[in-house]
């Protein structure tokens, strides 16, 4: 038996993961693409990492602010695209299942660590009040990276975890009586 925190359980799930999305259809591939680009332009925008007339930033960007910014946009858009129903397979309630909320609560954490991590230090409100100016440079920027790290992580495990379940643990289609009948005679 592999034990669920396992170096071979990581790996299986991964494999799974791999087979979920090749069994993904057209549409689940656009909702994907949809917002992942909504994604990167909202964050893209609003921390100026797209230069625009509406916002301004007092510190530069550093490189990786741009492999976060795009690895974490394509990311929430798979996992956002986990959530579409496809086929005939019914959608079990989010509400049911604790894995599900743990899922959906670790991708919103993802992207809005993704929001501090790539925004500037000191136009962060919450950051000025609590630290101040200096403070923000000098205590906040220093943990930019961690929360980049921090978002890439949960991001990536809540997308691994929500793929693997999709053909680990499918959602049973609704039986017809036919069939039924045939598995009960088949016992």
């Amino acid at each position: 038996m592999i034990r669920p925190w396992s170096l071979a359980a990581a790996r299986q799930r991964l494999v799974f993961a791999g087979r979920a999305l090749r069994g993904w259809t057209p549409r689940q591939f656009l909702i994907a693409a949809l917002v992942a680009a909504g994604f990167a332009l909202l964050v893209g925008v609003v921390t100026v990492l797209i230069p625009n007339p509406w916002f301004a930033r007092d510190i530069d960007t550093v490189w990786w602010n741009y492999p976060v910014w795009v690895l974490t946009a394509i990311g929430v858009g798979l996992l956002t695209a986990t959530y579409v129903k496809t086929g005939s397979a019914p959608v079990a309630d989010p509400g049911e299942e604790p894995g599900e909320r743990r899922t959906t609560r670790m991708g919103i954490a993802g992207g809005m660590l993704t929001w501090f991590a790539v925004g500037c230090p000191v136009c962060n409100k919450i950051a000025l009040i609590a630290l101040g100016y200096s403070g923000a440079i000098t205590w906040f920027a220093p943990l930019q990276p961690v929360l980049a790290v921090a978002a890439l992580i949960l991001t990536g495990l809540a997308l691994v975890w929500r793929l693997s379940g999709q053909v680990a643990c499918p959602v049973p289609a609704k039986r017809s009586a036919a069939t039924a009948v045939e598995m009960e005679t088949s016992r």
